[in-house]
């Protein structure tokens, strides 16, 4: 019996060890989609620029 409880305690660490790691992982993850929705969100103020740009200085189709 005593030997079922240390195999329990054994395979418990292990099991919270594994989701400390997942936890880690997660919130690295979330700081990089942070990062990336933040270069993502420039990109796309800076299209929108560009192309505000590119139709302020157009030729009118007669030139």
């Amino acid at each position: 019996m005593e030997e079922r409880f240390v195999d329990l305690e054994i395979r418990i660490s292990h099991q919270e060890d594994m989701i400390d790691e997942l936890n880690k992982l997660v919130y690295q993850q979330q700081v990089k989609i942070d990062q990336l929705e933040a270069v993502l969100k420039d990109m796309a103020k800076r299209i929108i620029e560009l192309e505000n740009d590119r139709t302020i200085n157009e030729r009118p189709p007669h030139y």
